[in-house]
């Protein structure tokens, strides 16, 4: 445990379901979590004991990327964990694959409509039929313009233009819209809606403070996670957008939620602490940005040459296109906020500089 996540309180301890099992960590709020092929190796997904129309059943939150593994645990929670039960509704937080990859498999399993954002909804419909922002030509050529020149690297972002759809070959026909705002009924408990920007284009993070419940939950999908800062990105599909700043003004948004709330995350541990993690994640992002700043004073700097300023780490070409669209990311910010200017190279290059 890092000395960030010791400011923060763990009340299952070290405690995980076990593969192909849900663990209550709420009344009506169970924890499953499935394995991940990357180096972030796992999700949380979560079940919510629901009734619709009459009917009771449970609502799923998120599904994990299509493959055979996922749908085998799916199928074991199926068997042993729904005390016979259907499942009713399945909630995405979000479009990434790791959250949406199995909703078209879940939803014509049990029959029953997806839930997520409008915003969310047609991206991951568009990123099914198309490589942007995910690999081919116009991802090879963004990531050129930022500096990354490596022949072999370029080359293989170029021939990945299967990605998203290898893990999300399909997305439901229809949906119901969440939005910011909306109160989602489960169970007679009122789940408000809250939106946040900047990780992707319409998350969704469900909060619900029912005094039925010991303390109030909040199901934070991938905008508040314990151990690790979001990744931030700017993709080749808006390449001229302002992510990071998107995302620091969301998460402020949870500064308003109560200081008791057990935080559900969708990487990591349920953990207590929302308002000090709040903190934390402020300060992560502005010494990378002083760091950013420093780096850029002594030169004119591309994204691949902010790369080792802000990762310290071997990275993977598949780390790389996260850790390159989150360097743009931090650029961005401060080239927007007037702390650095953007100059266009003779090589087709763009660098910062103060």
């Amino acid at each position: 445990m890092n000395l960030l996540e010791q400011q923060l309180h763990y009340p299952l301890g070290e405690t995980l379901p076990d593969s192909g099992t849900a663990l209550e960590v709420a009344p009506g709020v169970r924890w499953i979590r499935m394995g991940l092929p990357f180096a972030l190796n796992h999700i949380n997904l979560w079940l919510l004991r629901d009734e619709i129309d009459g009917q009771a059943g449970w609502t799923i939150v998120d599904c994990c990327i299509a493959r055979d593994e996922s749908k085998a645990q799916w199928e074991a929670i199926f068997a042993t964990q729904l005390e016979g039960l259907p499942v009713l509704r399945v909630v995405v937080t979000h479009m990434h694959p790791d959250h949406i990859g199995l909703a078209h498999w879940l939803c014509e399993r049990w029959n029953v409509r997806l839930w997520i954002s409008a915003t969310d909804y047609s991206t991951a419909r568009l990123a099914c039929t198309s490589t942007t922002g995910f690999g081919g030509d116009s991802a090879a050529l963004f990531f050129a313009s930022h500096g990354l020149t490596d022949p072999d690297s370029i080359e293989k972002i170029r021939a990945r233009t299967g990605y998203y759809a290898g893990m999300v070959p399909d997305v439901p026909r229809s949906f119901t819209r969440l939005m910011d705002g909306l109160d989602l009924r489960i169970a007679g408990r009122r789940w408000r809606c809250i939106s946040g920007y900047g990780h992707a284009p319409e998350h969704i993070a469900l909060y619900c403070d029912d005094a039925s419940l010991p303390a109030p939950v909040l199901i934070s999908g991938d905008m508040m996670l314990p151990r690790i800062s979001t990744n931030i990105s700017v993709y080749d599909i808006e390449p001229e957008s302002n992510p990071l700043a998107l995302f620091l003004a969301s998460i402020d948004k949870f500064k308003a939620l109560e200081p008791s709330t057990l935080t559900l995350p969708s990487h990591g541990k349920p953990f207590e602490g929302l308002h000090t993690r709040i903190q934390q994640l402020q300060d992560h992002h502005r010494d990378r940005l002083d760091e950013v700043i420093e780096a850029c004073t002594a030169s004119p700097c591309s994204a691949a040459d902010i790369l080792p300023v802000m990762f310290k780490r071997p990275l993977d070409l598949h780390q790389t296109t996260f850790a390159m669209g989150e360097a743009i990311a931090h650029l961005h910010l401060l080239w927007f906020e007037g702390r650095l200017q953007r100059r266009l190279g003779a090589d087709g290059i763009y660098r910062f500089s103060c």
